[in-house]
């Protein structure tokens, strides 16, 4: 395997970069007239070759910006899967305008009652409620129930979202499907085609979790670097704080925290790219964004002292970001369960 960045990872990286540099009111509106939005997204000749490995380099500058935009649920997640297996006129409709940065789009992949699904008069009904659903102001929802992928709106019949406070991402939210009644074109990709066996769903999960991974790595990486700064410059007893032993190894120990989040996201990222079994490797990258993200962040605020809880010092956002990306989809407990279950399945 080889982890070095393509050229098309580099550019997008750095423009990303650039735009989130400059302090702009409406960063989503410029990253998608930037092209940014639809790069990686497999919508023809123009996207064509993009893919995971785009996604996660853009994400990786997000988390470097601390910046709660809906990339991740909307374009790495959602629209990712419409453009890879929906049908003409779901793309068409949703994935295509979605890369242009609006509607926006989402999947509630943590059920908080699972998803139940029936066939009544030639239509699908859905009951069942997700929590921590990001971006819920969202404007489609993909709702995974029993084997298929529905696609959900808002303002369908016996569907509420309710807002719910989470910090440090791009806002959470609480789906209810209470008996919605969906027609077929309301599955993702055709109904009968093959993707009803929970193919879809699989991927859902595995491209979000490699793309929470990516976003902790910016964002650990990031916090580090401000981190070493801080240390360099803070004087106490007469001498820079970071000349300090403890100081100095406990800066050490969130690199190396740092470096295994980075291994182990790209190794996973790149196996998925490649179409290769990786529920391993994503639950090995999970563990480290979520454990290691964890000790970071913690290291971070500990450098910084009080001004590592000051809201008007930048650290905190970066603090609530990386706890936002340990919780998100699993905890560390979690994805070393399932890394064991996956190593001791036949």
């Amino acid at each position: 395997m080889d982890f070095t960045p393509t050229d098309a990872q580099r550019d997008l990286a750095k423009l990303t970069r650039e735009i989130l540099a400059d302090g702009i009111p409406d960063p989503w509106r410029d990253l998608a007239q930037a092209g940014v939005l639809a790069a990686a997204l497999p919508l023809g000749a123009g996207g064509d070759g993009y893919g995971v490995l785009e996604r996660a380099s853009i994400l990786v500058e997000l988390g470097r910006a601390a910046a709660p935009l809906p990339y991740l649920p909307s374009i790495a997640t959602a629209a990712a899967a419409i453009a890879r297996f929906g049908t003409g006129e779901q793309v068409e409709r949703w994935a295509g305008p979605a890369g242009q940065g609006s509607p926006i789009l989402t999947a509630a992949l943590e059920a908080a009652d699972p998803f139940r699904v029936s066939r009544e008069n030639g239509r699908w009904v859905v009951s069942g409620a997700a929590t921590a659903v990001p971006a819920p102001s969202a404007d489609l929802f993909l709702v995974p129930a029993g084997a298929r992928v529905f696609l959900v709106e808002p303002g369908d019949a016996g569907v509420t979202v309710e807002t719910q406070e989470v910090l440090g991402g791009p806002g959470a939210g609480w789906l209810t499907l209470d008996g919605a009644v969906l027609p077929d074109d309301r599955v993702l990709g055709e109904p009968d085609a093959g993707e009803s066996d929970g193919r879809v769903e699989s991927w859902l999960r595995a491209h979000a979790t490699v793309g929470a991974c990516a976003a902790q790595l910016g964002v650990t990486e990031r916090a580090l670097e401000m981190t070493a700064e801080y240390a360099g410059t803070r004087v106490q007893f007469g001498r820079p704080i970071g000349s300090f032993q403890a100081v100095a190894q406990r800066l050490a120990d969130a690199y190396i925290d740092v470096e295994a989040i980075r291994l182990t996201m790209w190794q996973a990222a790149w196996r998925l790219s490649e179409d290769l079994p990786c529920a391993a490797e994503i639950a090995t990258a999970k563990f480290w964004a979520a454990d290691g993200g964890h000790r970071v962040a913690h290291a971070a605020v500990h450098v910084h002292g009080g001004v590592g809880i000051d809201l008007d010092s930048p650290l905190h956002r970066y603090f609530l970001a990386a706890k936002y990306h340990e919780f998100t989809l699993g905890t560390a407990t979690d994805h070393l369960r399932t890394l064991g279950t996956t190593l001791t399945s036949p």
